[in-house]
């Protein structure tokens, strides 16, 4: 972003914000934009997976406008200001990031990876454990997948694919036993367990439970939407249908 753009949306933020300005941005506090910034990040990510580039443009603009929104806010009340911020972050990864920066040699990424979680908990106090930097309002399955993350960063993960794929069979068996038993609690919980084991896999292959998951979801809704108009074109409707005709709408949309 050039510098005039920048400056530009600052201007724009400042006129806003201005006594002459709007009262909607006027009385707005960096607690109150939070869900905005939750709602405009989700927006940038379903333009980015989607492949729509003019829409990630627009939204990556949204974000970007929020963040200066709410630095502003904090720069207004003398908190910090937003060359605080940047600066900190740019000291932050020339530090985490020695085998650019300075002569640390990294022989692959599992040493990166570890490397950087000890970076960042000798930045920490002795007092804060691994997991306390954790974002408690993550999503299950993205927290999930960063716990699995964090923990092998300091060795705490099967040895093997093949030790995780044993732990995943065993969890399915133990869940199978609650099913069988007819126990709703213990169902749920090793389900869980399940699910949690589940991504370790998948994170061990490369595969982001998160991403995967949001990819299977979109592909299951734009083949029951091909589902609707075969049906529409049949003179039926898909809530009337039996389920032996569903399955072969299913077939044919995919």
């Amino acid at each position: 972003m050039s510098s005039k753009s920048f400056e530009k949306l600052k201007n724009v933020i400042s006129s806003l914000t201005a006594l002459d300005g709007c009262p909607w941005d006027m009385k707005q506090t960096p607690e109150s934009l939070c869900d905005y910034v939750i709602e405009e990040a989700f927006e940038l990510v379903e333009a980015i997976r989607s492949g729509n580039t003019h829409e990630a443009m627009e939204e990556l603009g949204d974000v970007m406008f929020l963040l200066l929104f709410i630095a502003d806010r904090y720069e207004k009340t003398g908190t910090f200001t937003l060359a605080d911020a940047i600066d900190s972050s740019s000291a932050k990864m020339i530090r985490r990031h020695p085998h650019v920066f300075a002569d640390c040699k990294i022989e692959d990424q599992e040493e990166l990876l570890r490397n950087w979680e000890k970076i960042k908990r000798s930045e920490k106090s002795e007092s804060e454990k691994i997991f306390d930097s954790l974002p408690k309002g993550l999503p299950p399955l993205l927290k999930s997948y960063r716990i699995n993350a964090k923990a092998s960063r300091v060795g705490f993960t099967h040895e093997s694919d093949e030790q995780c794929l044993e732990q995943l069979e065993s969890e399915w068996k133990e869940w199978n036993d609650a099913l069988e038993a007819d126990d709703a609690n213990a169902s749920e919980a090793e389900f869980g367990d399940y699910l949690f084991t589940l991504v370790e896999l998948g994170r061990r292959k490369g595969i982001k439970a998160n991403t995967a998951l949001d990819h299977a979801n979109n592909k299951f809704l734009t083949r029951f939407s091909k589902m609707e108009d075969l049906a529409k074109e049949q003179g039926k409707t898909i809530s009337d249908m039996p389920l032996n005709d569903l399955n072969n709408l299913w077939n044919q949309v995919k």
